[in-house]
C-alpha cells in the first residue's frame, strides 16, 4: 500500500494524538513538524525522529508532503487550510475547523476548486457509544427522536488560560466554552437528531471576567427539523471534569450516553449497551480515544479518493452554525433561525 506523505503543523498538547496516529500507521509515512517556536519544533521532532521546521510554508512546498494536519491556533485553521489545498494539500483540522460560518464556507469553496480534502477532527463521532446510539436511532427500532439534552459540566481555571496567549479571545479563540469544549457535543446532538432549524440561548462569563473575554458558560433550547426539541448547558465553572453526558429520548425507548457508557431505558428498565474500557493514559480522558480512527479514515479517503469516507467542513460547519446562533441570541434576546448548509 502506498504511504502518504504527512506534516503536522503546531506542536501543542494535542500533537500527539495526531503524531502517534501517523506513525501508527499503516497509510502514512511522518515527514515533518512543524512550530513557532523553535525549541518546542525541534523537541518533537526529535521524539518523532522526522524534520522540523520553524515556517509552515517549507512543508507547502515540499512535494513529499501530501497531507497536513492543522494543530495550531483557532484562528489559523481557515487561512492555512486555505493556503494548504491551494499548494496541493489534503488537510486534517483540529475542532473548530475555523472561528466562524463564514471562514468555514470560504474552506469549502477553495476545497472545491483545488480538488482536495479538507476533514474536521469530531472523532467522537467514531467512539463506540456513538456509533452504537446512530446505528440504533438511524434502524428505527426506537422511534422517532423526541427530544436530546448535552451536558458539558468541566473547569478550566486561569493556568489554562495563562499557558497561551490566544486562549480567552473572540479574536483568536473564536469562543469560549462553546467553541472550544463544547462544541463536540454539540456536534453529536446534531448529527444524532438532525438539524437544527432554530434556537435560544444565552452565553455569560461567571468566574473568570478579569482573565478572558470568551464566555465559560452557555445555554441553549434548539429546535429540530424533524420536531425534536432539544436542551444544552455547558460551563467551565465547576470544579472537575465531569463526564459528558447525552440523553437523547425517542418514542419507544431512550439512550442515555455518559462518559464511556451507552445505556439503554425502555420499560423502566437500563441496559448498558456499551461499556468501553478505560481509556489511554497517555492522553487526556476528554480527548477520547478514536483520533486514530479519525485520521485513519481520513487517510483511506486520501488514498481511495473517496469523498464521503470522513467527516468534512461541510459537517463540521453545522456546529459552528449552532454556535454562532448561541452568540446572536444571546446578544438580541430573540430566537436565532438557524440555515442549513
Amino acid at each position: 500500500m502506498k504511504e502518504i506523505g504527512v506534516a503536522i503543523i503546531g506542536c501543542g498538547a494535542i500533537t500527539r494524538v495526531h503524531l502517534d496516529a501517523v506513525v501508527g500507521s499503516k497509510m502514512a509515512r511522518l515527514i515533518a513538524v512543524v512550530d513557532s517556536r523553535k525549541e518546542r519544533a525541534r523537541e518533537t521532532a526529535a521524539r518523532y525522529s522526522c524534520q522540523w521546521y520553524e515556517d509552515y510554508r517549507t512543508v507547502l512546498a515540499d512535494e513529499a508532503v501530501e497531507v497536513i494536519h492543522l494543530c495550531t491556533p483557532h484562528y489559523l485553521h481557515a487561512p492555512m487550510a486555505i493556503e494548504g489545498v491551494r499548494t496541493g494539500k489534503h488537510v486534517l483540522v483540529e475542532k473548530p475547523v475555523a472561528i466562524n460560518v463564514g471562514e468555514a464556507e470560504k474552506m469549502i469553496r477553495e476545497a472545491k476548486i483545488n480538488g482536495r480534502y479538507i476533514g474536521v477532527s469530531f472523532q467522537n463521532r467514531y467512539n463506540p457509544t456513538s456509533l452504537k446510539a446512530k446505528e440504533l436511532l438511524e434502524s428505527g427500532q426506537l422511534g422517532p427522536v423526541r427530544g436530546i439534552k448535552g451536558l458539558v459540566t468541566w473547569y478550566r481555571g486561569h493556568s489554562y488560560y495563562a499557558q497561551s496567549d490566544w486562549r480567552g479571545e473572540y479574536a483568536t479563540e473564536g469562543g469560549g466554552v462553546l467553541i472550544n469544549q463544547a462544541i463536540h457535543t454539540l456536534d453529536l446532538m446534531q448529527w444524532f437528531a438532525g438539524d437544527v432549524v432554530s434556537l435560544k440561548g444565552n452565553v455569560s462569563t461567571r468566574l473568570l471576567n478579569d482573565i478572558i473575554e470568551v464566555e465559560d458558560t452557555a445555554d441553549a433550547t434548539i429546535n429540530f427539523q424533524n420536531g425534536a426539541r432539544g436542551i444544552f448547558y455547558a460551563t467551565n465553572c465547576y470544579t472537575v471534569n465531569s463526564p459528558v453526558e447525552i440523553e437523547i429520548q425517542c418514542t419507544k425507548a431512550s439512550l442515555s450516553l455518559r462518559g464511556e457508557q451507552l445505556i439503554l431505558i425502555k420499560d423502566n428498565k437500563q441496559s448498558i449497551l456499551v461499556d468501553e474500557d478505560g481509556c489511554n493514559p497517555k492522553y487526556k480522558s476528554y480527548w477520547g480515544k478514536s483520533h486514530g480512527i479519525a485520521i485513519a479514515c481520513f487517510y483511506r479517503s486520501v488514498l481511495t479518493n473517496d469523498s464521503g469516507g470522513f467527516i468534512s467542513v461541510e459537517e463540521g460547519i453545522k456546529s459552528l452554525q449552532i454556535i454562532e446562533g448561541i452568540y446572536k441570541s444571546s446578544s438580541s434576546g430573540k430566537e436565532i433561525k438557524i440555515k442549513n448548509s
